[in-house]
């Protein structure tokens, strides 16, 4: 078993850690981002990786420096958020494990950007760690539809599908590994997602609307404050269907009744149906449910005023 070094901040990063510590390697450190204020409160705690990594018994720094002299074979990158310079690859080689089909969607958000672009498949890569952004050559890779997952679940399934890609080619050892395949094809770069990108422009077609909602962050307003749209799916008649009644982009209606009671809103073209909404400083709700108490009146649109300070 292999002599290793992990690099990793988010919790995607977990399972193909604890995954290379049930298989036997011998992890001999572990780099993370620097603990930060996290959550609402602005209490000071360390990332998920580093958080796991101190529940296996695994020594933990924020500090690159530290992985010269670590005494590993290999260096194993798993969205570590950071660019690793080349002089500390000159020190130890290193594989990236990336959730995208490269060179398709290099940089920090590819499976939000994979999302976005309505591509029918994604999947995860094991390349060659370089200086560039995901530039280095491919070692192993898995594609897996996209399907209407939300990013949180396919990121999971993405990072269970690399810890095993991950654990396979490193059974033979670092040694054992091959040069890899050069990266073929249009190169396109996931950029970071800006807040601003997350709130819903009821003017554009429902499919777009909807696969930013898979974002698990998007949000409108209604009457000056905050909503977030957490599940949503495509209104009467699919995508295509047709607004019944009056009034422009983001008016709601709630059709039906009893417990066939939903709430639609009006695209640019097609009509999306809310299913989980959560309204500012409460907690997520079925749209119905939210609707009983906030009684959207007749013409009442979503996102019509200025974005909440």
């Amino acid at each position: 078993m292999a002599a290793l070094v992990f690099l990793g901040s988010p919790g995607a990063a977990v399972v193909p850690l604890e995954a290379l510590v049930a298989a036997g390697h011998d992890v001999r450190l572990v780099v993370s981002r620097p603990d930060a204020r996290r959550g609402r409160g602005g209490t000071v705690s360390p990332s998920p990786v580093a958080a796991a990594a101190r529940r296996l018994g695994l020594t933990v720094t924020d500090d690159l420096d530290d992985v010269a002299g670590a005494g590993a074979e290999l260096g194993v990158v798993v969205a570590y958020g950071r660019i690793v310079p080349a002089g500390v690859l000159d020190a130890l080689p290193m594989v990236n494990l990336h959730f995208s089909l490269l060179p398709r969607w290099r940089g920090a958000a590819p499976v939000e950007r994979a999302i976005l672009a309505g591509d029918e498949e994604t999947g995860v890569c094991v390349m060659r760690l370089e200086a560039g952004l995901d530039t280095g050559p491919v070692l192993a890779r898995r594609t897996v539809p996209t399907g209407d997952a939300h990013a949180g679940a396919l990121t999971e399934a993405l990072a269970r599908i690399g810890a095993e890609l991950l654990v396979a080619l490193l059974a033979a050892g670092p040694g054992a590994l091959g040069p890899g395949e050069p990266q073929a094809g249009e190169a396109t770069y996931a950029a970071k997602i800006d807040p601003g990108e997350l709130r819903i422009d009821w003017s554009r077609p429902v499919a777009e609307v909807q696969r930013l909602v898979r974002l698990d962050r998007a949000w409108t307003t209604f009457r000056g404050r905050r909503l977030g749209v957490l599940d949503a799916g495509p209104g009467p008649g699919g995508s295509g269907g047709e607004w019944p009644g009056e009034g422009g982009p983001g008016t709601v209606e709630v059709v039906g009744h009893g417990a066939g009671e939903r709430v639609t809103v009006r695209c640019g073209a097609g009509v999306l149906e809310l299913l989980t909404v959560q309204a500012e400083g409460g907690r997520p709700l079925g749209a119905a449910q939210w609707a009983r108490g906030a009684r959207p009146g007749p013409g009442e649109r979503l996102g019509a005023d200025e974005a909440p300070r």
